[in-house]
């Protein structure tokens, strides 16, 4: 499970972006309280606009993102963003600690966080790439999940206590020291020991990524997934912030239940780093439940109950992100994994723009139930057109001897980009490239 960490450079980045993550999510937590409570009147459609700033940048700007990440020394841009990331938290601060901020300003700062991290996440992504081999990438991608997630169980807790105890301001300041988690460990990562990046000696840009997406079926389809319920299904922040008013709870309850969706999303992590190789029918199964358990929690008639079932939802958004996450990481060539991260990441965090207004109209206007709901819908879509997807392909099938048992062709990764062999030895390409087949999933 924990193979990863025989590698000193992973251990390093876990630990730095452990205490960056909890520092993050105190500040998200603290974000979303801002704009439905001390900006606006419980106003879920001005959040759901300040999330769709905050994400909208990175399908924007993808073509621009995943050419930065293949381009240039990921570990110097990692640098670069997180330290406008920690500037930024205390402009944030200083404006709520004054008392002059306001919903204008706060929108501004929401997409300046969003243009940063556009270049940040498909960096930091295919930097993991950089620090193990390929054997081992799946399981990173899985233990970064449960580090993003450990930090998600005690940051909204944390941050929504904070909150009460000391004020909204404050949490932003917190969260700009966490930042110098991550920088340190940056600057302390062995760069010797940082595997030799595969360079493509074509000039396609994001073109060529999105050409190589284009040719894999399987990628289309854990797209369109990822995409159906990160636009409509993944609006935590409306819906539990919206549902502990509904429970008339404050801060620390909105905070609370961030937390208690976290036990789910650890517990998806840590199940995904046990597992050898991301498979798409784990992905099918996975969006499954998450429709099935967003539709039961909408019906919970107490705060209690309602947390309950987001056990589940975190475990199932986890298992599902995590797998489509190192499906793409272990089955794309090594050449164009900074660009084709960079269009996965603009569907994960781009999706948002086009949900999130949309559930806090939903939520403003039938309530946050109704709006879950509607999530939960699209997760069970997201689950159908990934099944039909197998049945279309054939891979579903008869097995060999067995009459009523059912068997499922595994995929392989492929190689399509031509790739220079000056830049990329032999040595490299037997340490990183997938294997090669005739046919991909």
């Amino acid at each position: 499970m924990f193979r990863s960490f025989t590698n000193i450079n992973y251990r390093i980045w876990f630990l730095g972006a452990l205490v960056s993550n909890i520092g993050g999510w105190m500040q998200a937590t603290a974000q979303d309280w801002v704009v439905l409570t001390e900006l606006t009147d419980n106003d879920a459609t001005a959040m759901g606009v300040t999330m769709a700033l905050q994400f909208g940048p990175p399908l924007v700007l993808v073509s621009l993102t995943g050419w930065v990440a293949d381009r240039f020394d990921r570990r110097r841009i990692l640098l670069l963003t997180q330290s406008v990331l920690m500037l930024l938290a205390l402009g944030v601060a200083a404006l709520l600690l004054t008392g002059v901020m306001t919903l204008p300003l706060m929108f501004c700062f929401a997409l300046a966080f969003g243009i940063t991290n556009a270049f940040d996440a498909p960096a930091r992504q295919a930097f993991v790439s950089d620090m193990v081999t390929l054997e081992d990438a799946s399981n990173a991608v899985a233990l970064n999940s449960a580090s993003f997630n450990m930090a998600r169980l005690i940051g909204p807790a944390v941050g929504g206590l904070l909150i009460v105890a000391v004020g909204t301001g404050w949490v932003f300041v917190v969260n700009a020291a966490t930042f110098l988690a991550m920088l340190v460990a940056l600057m302390l990562i062995r760069r010797g020991e940082l595997i030799p990046r595969a360079k493509n000696s074509g000039r396609g840009g994001l073109a060529e990524g999105f050409r190589y997406v284009w040719a894999r079926s399987d990628l289309k389809v854990v797209f369109v997934m990822v995409f159906l319920i990160g636009a409509f299904g993944m609006n935590f922040p409306i819906y539990a912030s919206t549902m502990a008013l509904e429970f008339d709870r404050e801060a620390d309850g909105y905070g609370i239940l961030s937390s208690i969706l976290a036990i789910g999303s650890l517990a998806g992590a840590l199940l995904a780093a046990r597992r050898d190789r991301a498979r798409v029918r784990v992905l099918i199964v996975a969006a499954g439940l998450f429709g099935a358990a967003s539709i039961v929690s909408s019906a919970m008639p107490t705060y209690g109950t309602y947390a309950a079932v987001l056990v589940v939802v975190g475990f199932s958004t986890v298992t599902m992100l995590t797998t489509a996450n190192g499906y793409v990481q272990t089955t794309t060539d090594p050449a164009l994994r900074g660009r084709v991260l960079a269009l996965y990441m603009a569907v994960v965090m781009g999706s948002t723009p086009i949900g999130a207004p949309i559930a806090g109209w939903i939520t403003d206007a039938a309530g946050p139930r109704a709006a879950i709901i509607f999530g939960g819908v699209a997760g069970l879509v997201a689950a159908g057109v990934g099944l039909t997807w197998i049945i279309a392909s054939g891979r579903l099938r008869r097995e060999t001897g067995a009459r009523f048992r059912l068997t499922l062709d595994e995929t392989r990764p492929i190689t399509i980009a031509p790739v220079d062999p000056v830049e990329f030895s032999d040595e490299v390409a037997a340490a990183t490239t997938p294997i090669r087949t005739e046919r991909a999933d």
